[in-house]
């Protein structure tokens, strides 16, 4: 038994066991089926049966079936940034945080392709609820973060989890990926909160909990989708806390959300690893403020690298000249791609709800004003 038993991956001597529960599931025939639509036959099932480690898993099995998805659903993925890295190297990636499943999934394929040490990444155990999909996400190296505790049980797992992230970057040689906030941005204003940052800091040991940063390799990361497949399901949310009304989920929300990311329209995304902050934490190091203090202006430099290095796109400039009513951008797209968006836009939402289309334009438009400084 481990202490880490409630929110690990599986280890490797785990792996063939767990994929045996599942090998037969209806789910994983289906999305094998979506990776595989020539394999008539099932050989995945057999290569799968005699499968035993969580690299084998990720590069045989879910490895495909990001790029199935990204042929199937997107017009391509670019990578800048990612020749700043050193291969056998682990590193800690905070990103802005768009999409349930394909924001880490991208970013260890890309991983994978150059050659870099993939990551464990974190998930909300709100979105592994099914049996299916929490062994799934063990098999592809999640590890879980509980959703909706308070007090003390908050703090004991936020401890728990800052111990297995230091334990992964310092032992194991383990890249980590977490979002920089919690949740998926909604309205498209990408920044970090202290909170992710602190817990980060929780296992460290001794009166300095910022050393933990000195210690690793942080980097921002900058995720772009110039069509998010998911806009229209924020848009409830962000209505809700227009209005100051307590939002609920829906009963399968979370897991409808998960599909449509995978399967709806993305046009063409970007993935920007930015600079390593080495020179800036060690500068950190030195000025005389609190800890929260230091915490808080880490938090700005993540921020201010995401928003340089995120991909505006002309939906971004589209978006912005719309909210705003202004031709601002208008060297930035074409008369075809501000058509293609309005039309969009109208099959999103309803045009005649003001507060509707207000929020939509908002979502895309963002990350110009953060980009630019508007």
């Amino acid at each position: 038994m481990s202490q880490f038993d409630p929110i690990r991956p599986f280890y490797d001597a785990e792996v063939n066991a767990a994929i045996r529960e599942i090998v037969d599931d209806s789910m994983l025939a289906a999305m094998m089926q979506f990776t595989f639509p020539e394999d008539s036959s099932h050989s995945w099932k057999e290569q799968m049966k005699h499968t035993h480690s969580l690299r084998d898993f990720q590069i045989n099995f879910i490895y495909p079936a990001v790029k199935k998805v990204l042929e199937m659903s997107s017009e391509g993925l670019t990578l800048g940034g990612f020749e700043k890295l050193e291969p056998n190297t682990a590193y800690l990636f905070i990103s802005n945080h768009r999409d349930i499943i394909l924001d880490t999934s991208l970013l260890n394929a890309s991983l994978y392709e150059t050659g870099l040490v993939m990551t464990t990444s974190a998930i909300g155990d709100n979105l592994i609820k099914k049996p299916f999909i929490h062994i799934l996400s063990r098999l592809n190296r999640n590890f879980a973060i509980r959703r909706g505790l308070s007090g003390r049980a908050l703090l004991e797992s936020s401890l728990l989890v800052s111990q297995f992230i230091q334990k992964s970057l310092l032992r194991e040689n383990r890249s980590v990926w977490t979002a920089q906030r919690e949740g998926r941005t909604k309205d498209g204003n990408d920044f970090t909160q202290k909170g992710v940052l602190k817990m980060l800091t929780l296992a460290e040991q001794g009166s300095n909990p910022f050393g933990f940063f000195e210690k690793i390799q942080v980097v921002p990361v900058s995720i772009s989708y110039e069509y998010d497949p998911t806009d229209s399901l924020k848009i409830p949310e962000l209505i809700a806390k227009a209005k100051e009304e307590k939002y609920v989920k829906g009963e399968n929300e979370d897991f409808i959300t998960l599909l449509s990311g995978i399967m709806g329209s993305k046009k063409r995304i970007h993935i920007q690893v930015n600079k390593v902050l080495d020179e800036e934490i060690r500068q950190l190091k030195k000025e005389e403020l609190t800890q929260n203090e230091k915490l808080s202006k880490l938090g700005e430099l993540i921020d201010r690298e995401i928003w340089k290095g995120y991909k505006l796109w002309p939906s971004n400039y589209i978006a912005y000249d719309l909210l705003y009513k202004k031709s601002q951008f208008t060297d930035h797209y074409s008369s075809a791609e501000k058509e293609s968006f309005e039309k969009r836009l109208s099959q999103k939402v309803n045009p005649s709800n003001s507060l509707e289309v207000e929020n939509f334009l908002h979502m895309y438009a963002k990350p110009v004003v953060n980009q630019l400084g508007l």
